[in-house]
């Protein structure tokens, strides 16, 4: 009966359904994500354009002519500037962001939990490190907040609870009526003339986003301008909220820089990959492995293994495979190119990391 029943079959086709059929659902596991993000433009649509402000600047240009190069008036007196973030251990950026930053900021703000977005504990490494951060101090609002050390939560929540403890502390920190207000994350870095030009002009935006230059690992790695989550306010009483998605469709070009994953240690590396809202791209264990991110690091892939988040085939085809290398450390963080010695790391040619 067993020789009726099967005679009717081709084994190579049988043998090639049982070898065939894992083998497909193998690479769907491992590399679904890529197919998923590859389809993105079938499934969502590219969110409304910005429209972009021109930015003028030079150093030998007069802010009164600044202004009007933008369509404002020059003001008699600047606006006030506060600086505020949310603080995990990115101690060398924040340090080049203060620094830019400083001759324009009047006060200073960092929320610190000791908890990280996906409920771990984690040291106030801020706190430890307050005396590296001397030259702010008398303009420092810094305020702590106790993980709630949800398990199992999406991490996009603790987040928000976070952001909203950060928007108390900025009250705290006595800001008034059209002061000027950054909203960005401490690697999102505004370049310190943008800042000037918009405390220094008048009928600027109410709220207008920043586009900075995108940097993957150091400023070796260029790859694209397409940053635009920082944000400018005028400070509104009782209608202003600490965010970080898109609040307008005004983006001021070219605003500063965006270093993301610019660490010294790999084991930073490691620490923010578990740590922040988009943990859940740690498909396997070995993407945590040091070898493997020192490797990623220097070709300049991604340490995730995805593709490029992107809305168009175009583009994303466009930016398949590694960012290539830069070799223009033009127009960088002044605080960097005057510490070079401490900070090599992030400029082109050092990808090599200590390993913390």
């Amino acid at each position: 009966r067993l020789k009726c029943a099967l005679r009717g079959f081709d084994f190579r086709v049988i043998l090639a359904l049982l070898i065939g059929v894992p083998l497909v659902m193998l690479m769907i596991y491992a590399h679904g994500q890529k197919v998923t993000y590859f389809l993105r433009p079938i499934w969502e649509s590219p969110p409304e354009p910005f429209k972009i402000i021109p930015h003028y600047y030079n150093e030998n240009v007069t802010m009164e002519n600044l202004c009007k190069l933008h369509g404002w008036k020059v003001r008699e007196t600047p606006r006030r500037v506060f600086d505020a973030v949310l603080f995990s251990n990115e101690l060398d950026i924040l340090e080049l962001r203060w620094n830019e930053l400083s001759p324009y900021v009047s006060e200073f703000v960092l929320l610190e939990s000791n908890s990280t977005f996906t409920g771990v504990i984690k040291p106030l490494y801020f706190k430890e490190n307050r005396d590296r951060f001397r030259f702010a101090e008398s303009r420092l609002t810094y305020g702590t907040y106790g993980g709630r050390f949800m398990k199992g939560e999406n991490p996009f929540v603790e987040e928000s609870f976070q952001r909203v403890a950060l928007d108390q502390l900025i009250r705290i920190a006595r800001i008034e009526d059209d002061d000027i207000l950054i909203m960005s994350d401490v690697d999102e870095i505004p370049s310190g003339h943008t800042i000037n030009l918009l405390r220094w002009c008048d009928d600027t935006p109410k709220i207008l986003h920043l586009q900075l230059r995108n940097y993957l690992y150091s400023f070796e790695f260029f790859l694209d301008d397409k940053s635009w989550r920082a944000s400018i306010h005028r400070y509104v009483s009782g209608k202003t909220r600490y965010a970080h998605f898109r609040q307008t469709d005004e983006l001021l070009a070219d605003s500063g820089w965006h270093c993301s994953f610019c660490f010294r240690h790999i084991s930073d590396f490691a620490f923010k990959m578990k740590a922040y809202s988009h943990v859940d791209r740690i498909r396997f264990k070995y993407f945590l492995n040091p070898e493997r991110i020192q490797d990623v690091i220097c070709r300049g892939a991604d340490l995730f293994d995805m593709l490029p988040e992107e809305y168009t085939f175009q583009e994303i085809i466009a930016k398949l495979g590694n960012i290539p290398s830069t070799f223009s450390a033009v127009h960088l963080p002044s605080y960097l190119l005057q510490n070079v010695d401490r900070y090599r790391y992030l400029l082109p040619g050092n990808c090599r990391r200590e390993s913390g």
